[in-house]
């Protein structure tokens, strides 16, 4: 039998209802994310996010292409966050991301969602593009575990997360999957405009995974608890695979789960950007898996 989600334990304990007041009240001078705005977001007022303290949701439903071990038979049961705390030229859901869209949604919607994707065999949450509007989901996630939300939640995001918010989510989270966008930091202020990534990156990804450790999957192949990387592979070697496998291996795990993806292409505004301006080559991709490869990473998503 599958353990129980960590968020179970603390609605026993008492501790959710006060990682609820801590949400709400970290909202005063929000430091989500590496930007660190220091925002009150309980008022009108917006920081990079565009969000105020209440989550916009694009869709939801279940997803049949996540990862293997999220998706499994029945699907994923993603929430989709409008917009983000990133600025990438290249975004390939720029319409939610970066445009004005989804519906202000409150905590008890967001629940009753959970609840729904729940009754439809979902194997999990999956919480995409949370970052900026954790406080609301730590509220639903009270609200839906009360309810009898009993399935692990996916923490599924483009990992510019600060420490603290992280730490308002352990105990809270199942699985955290955050991307590795990139290894050098004028690259990232250059495409996706966020200042000091990998350094706010790396970070993230040491809590996550000491909070978690490594994925952890069920007789079925399913994820029960662990760290996922995804890392989009760019044109041109810009995402600096290399480095980042290196670090996986020396400084979080030689078997952290990892998703070296290949369907890059351009789109946004990366017109603008001549050296992210085209597909990416088979070549590029199978340099990039090698440079995995050898730096000791065994464990690739399908």
């Amino acid at each position: 039998m599958s353990p129980a989600p960590a968020y179970l334990s603390l609605l026993q304990s008492g501790e959710l209802r006060e990682r609820v007041r801590e949400a709400q009240d970290f909202l005063a001078s929000c430091e989500s994310c590496g930007w660190s705005c220091k925002v009150d977001r309980r008022s009108e007022a917006k920081g990079v996010c565009r969000t105020n303290g209440q989550a916009r949701v694009s869709s939801y439903g279940p997803h049949p292409g996540e990862e293997k071990p999220l998706s499994g038979w029945r699907g994923s049961g993603t929430i989709f966050f409008s917009r983000c705390n990133m600025r990438c030229q290249f975004c390939q859901n720029f319409e939610i991301s970066q445009e004005i869209g989804g519906e202000e949604t409150g905590p008890e919607q967001v629940a009753e969602m959970m609840l729904e994707l729940q009754a439809c065999g979902c194997h999990n949450i999956n919480l995409v593009s949370p970052t900026h509007v954790v406080s609301p989901i730590i509220t639903a996630v009270a609200i839906a575990a009360q309810a009898g939300l009993h399935i692990p939640l996916v923490y599924n995001t483009g990992g510019y997360d600060s420490i603290q918010v992280l730490k308002l989510l352990d105990g809270i989270i199942d699985i955290y999957m955050p991307d590795m966008k990139y290894a050098n930091p004028q690259v990232a202020l250059h495409y996706s405009k966020i200042p000091h990534y990998p350094q706010t990156n790396q970070a993230a990804v040491r809590e996550m995974h000491r909070q978690v450790g490594d994925l952890v999957l069920d007789e079925n192949g399913i994820a029960e608890r662990g760290l996922i990387v995804r890392h989009l592979v760019l044109p041109n070697g810009l995402a600096g695979t290399q480095t980042i496998a290196q670090f996986l291996v020396q400084e979080i795990s030689p078997d952290t789960y990892f998703n070296l993806m290949d369907q890059y292409h351009p789109a946004y505004r990366i017109a603008q950007y001549p050296r992210l301006n085209r597909r990416l080559k088979p070549q590029e991709y199978q340099a990039a898996f090698e440079s995995a490869l050898q730096a000791g990473l065994h464990r690739f998503a399908d």
